[in-house]
């Protein structure tokens, strides 16, 4: 098992007649871990065109002659310009969480302080049929903190079924090392994890089985796991870190509806949700962790050390106990950690150039929110659920449904985020970040500026939200992160004013 120690000679052996054998069965899942395609900035704009088509019966962005989404890196200050293009067909094969599905799609920048305007951020007013293009154009705020961000599909009704599909890829905004000069000259990767659903798959036993899927339940859930994850569109792959090698990981859970409990590596912890930790707090850079639960959109940015030989050497997420109601939420591997040289090679790896450097001096952005923290919410964000569907503050999303509520720019609130259900929900915001300081009226040891937070089931996530940038104005939106159920209900509007 994965979390037993191993000897040298015995892993050497295993990583050579692993392939073998899992070739003989079909499968081409142990691989080195591919680096995704990546696009960067001329003249400080970001071009690029991507589709969306469906292939083999599952939704993708084409992109560049194949189907593997590209990281968009940027600079503060540059614009991201992306044709969208709806090829996918007129009547979709696939079934969607509200059906029929229209296979209608757009795109939403996950993260990015930037307007929920057309062209930029606008998930309302921005979609495309099939046969239709959108024409979007991204300008980064030159004061805008660097990090990890990433872009998914967000059309109502049919945003689950196209995230688990594939349809998202990540954003890098570069300038980091201004925050933690560590980083320089350390390997980085980014990595994209997304749930894969094997429900209708004929090697579902043996893909549960790869993964080392436990057959114990953590949590009161009935149903069966029809879910694994995989790792930059590989199952299982081997990723080279050296033992004591330092390396810039860059995570972001792109899963629909799937946690992850990171475990199997000390992380020194640099950004969260694409904010650098010293961005409001320069006296703590980094902080570290032996295992962090990121939710569905979640981002990780840490530097990792590599185990030594002897030791356990595999990247696992734990067991999450997702609530009575929630879905099955196994422990399983998501990758083997091999010596440099060990790794099986992969046809889809790419050379990866260096990152930018930012010459600049850090912005910092400390707040005095104590005050907050002793007053009372200006405004409580409730879900609930029943076997009709999935609300907020007793209300389904309606396309021409008015703003549940406004706030103006140019101030902070606290919000208190209540979960009156039987399971996890997490709870995102777009165009800004928040203060998750409380969980369950307790203050959390390490509070945190995300913009995706988990709330406990029967319990409650009191934040701090921060609504003073101005380029936010506009119509925008919060819903929880389990895109199906948002998809069934549980999104709202927020006006910027």
């Amino acid at each position: 098992m994965a979390n037993q120690k191993t000897s040298t000679c015995a892993r050497c052996i295993l990583l050579i007649v692993a392939p073998i054998f899992l070739g003989a069965l079909g499968w081409t899942e142990t691989l080195s871990m591919p680096e995704s395609p990546e696009v960067r900035a001329k003249n400080h704009v970001i071009s690029l065109t991507l589709r969306a088509v469906n292939e083999n019966g599952r939704n993708a962005f084409a992109f560049d002659g194949g189907t593997v989404p590209p990281v968009i890196r940027a600079s503060p200050g540059d614009v991201i310009r992306i044709t969208y293009i709806n090829d996918l067909p007129a009547k979709s094969p696939e079934t969607c969480a509200v059906n029929p599905c229209m296979d209608m799609t757009n795109l939403h920048f996950h993260g990015l302080s930037v307007s929920p305007n057309s062209p930029q951020d606008d998930v309302l007013g921005m979609l495309a049929m099939p046969g239709q293009v959108l024409h979007y154009s991204v300008e980064i705020p030159r004061d805008h903190p660097p990090g990890l961000f990433w872009y998914h599909t967000h059309p109502h009704g049919e945003s689950h079924r196209q995230a688990l599909d594939g349809m998202s890829g990540a954003i890098v905004i570069e300038g980091m090392e201004r925050y933690v000069p560590e980083i320089r000259g350390l390997r980085e990767r980014v990595i994209v994890v997304r749930g894969s659903s094997v429900e209708h798959d004929s090697k579902a036993a043996e893909l549960k089985h790869r993964v080392e899927i436990s057959s114990k339940e953590c949590g009161g859930e009935e149903e069966a796991v029809d879910e694994i994850f995989t790792v930059n569109r590989v199952v299982r792959p081997q990723i080279e870190i050296a033992p004591q090698e330092r390396q810039f990981w860059r995570i972001v859970n792109a899963s629909a509806d799937r946690y992850l409990d990171l475990s199997g590596l000390t992380l020194e912890i640099v950004a969260l949700d694409g904010m650098p930790l010293a961005y409001h707090d320069p006296t703590h850079p980094t902080r570290t962790a032996n295992h962090l639960l990121l939710a569905p959109a979640g981002r990780l940015e840490a530097i990792v050390t590599g185990p030594a030989i002897e030791m356990n050497r595999s990247l696992r997420t734990l067991c999450v106990d997702t609530g009575p109601d929630g879905d099955p939420n196994p422990g399983m591997v998501l990758a083997d950690l091999v010596q440099p040289g060990l790794a099986e090679s992969n046809s889809n790896s790419r050379p990866k150039q260096g990152h930018a450097i930012d010459s600049r001096a850090p912005l910092y952005k400390p707040v005095n929110v104590e005050p907050l923290e002793k007053t009372a919410p200006e405004f409580i964000v409730t879900f609930t659920e029943d076997k009709n569907g999935f609300y907020i503050n007793g209300k389904k999303y309606a396309t021409d449904a008015n703003p549940m509520t406004s706030v103006r720019v140019g101030a902070y609130q606290q919000w208190r985020i209540a979960n009156q259900t039987g399971e996890l929900h997490p709870f995102h915001i777009h165009q800004v970040h928040f203060l998750a300081y409380a969980e369950n009226g307790v203050e959390l040891a390490h509070p945190a500026w995300l913009d995706t937070v988990n709330v406990p089931y029967r319990g409650s996530v009191d934040v701090i939200l921060d609504f003073t940038n101005p380029v936010i104005k506009g119509m925008s939106v919060f819903h929880c992160h389990l895109l199906n159920h948002e998809d069934k209900g549980m999104m709202a509007k927020i006006l910027f004013k």
